[in-house]
């Protein structure tokens, strides 16, 4: 037993694993090549999608922007022509109180008093005259604290006017416009 020599079968053994090795290594080299080849494919696909969806949410939300922007300039108008009507409405509605204000001045009016201007502001009216004689405003504004259509006057300059008579004066007074509690005291002078 001495002269078996096992060498070249333990060489060929230690061949035949080395190889089975580095075909299995090579396997593994490969699969593992091969499973980031498709990680990297898939990430990549999924970031591709990803950016068609960014894409087509930037798209659509331009579009909305859009549209928000039309909407907003459409409420604009809108609000623009409410406050016209609003307008028009309340002249169309004051039409009849100016005309009944204006009715309720000339029915106050005392003999020997004279409106020489007449000047709104708001609801107050502001009125500057001539009047006969001290008693002849205070009459004026009796009247017109009992209008139903006037109320508060308020008596601010009295000047003394000789060129228009003995005792005639300038007076500045002003009246606040209210509407009546109800038709029936409208009537009335």
């Amino acid at each position: 037993m001495a002269q078996i020599n096992l060498l070249p079968w333990r060489e060929e053994r230690r061949q035949e694993l080395k190889r089975q090795f580095l075909v299995t290594l090579g396997l593994v080299v490969a699969l593992g090549a091969g499973l980031v080849i498709l990680g990297d494919r898939i990430v990549t696909e999924q970031i591709e999608n990803q950016t068609a969806r960014n894409q087509y949410l930037t798209s659509n939300i331009k579009e909305l922007d859009k549209q928000v922007a039309e909407i907003r300039e459409l409420e604009k108008r809108r609000n623009q022509l409410l406050e016209r009507m609003q307008v028009i409405q309340e002249l169309q509605g004051n039409r009849p109180i100016i005309v009944r204000v204006l009715d309720q001045l000339v029915r106050t009016v005392p003999d020997g008093v004279f409106y020489t201007a007449l000047s709104t502001k708001g609801k107050t009216i502001s009125i500057t005259g001539i009047a006969e004689s001290n008693n002849r405003v205070s009459s004026l504004m009796r009247r017109l604290d009992a209008s139903a259509w006037l109320a508060e006057p308020n008596l601010d300059k009295v000047r003394a006017a000789p060129q228009f008579g003995d005792q005639a004066t300038t007076f500045n007074l002003t009246v606040k416009v209210k509407a009546p509690a109800s038709e029936d005291e409208s009537g009335e002078g």
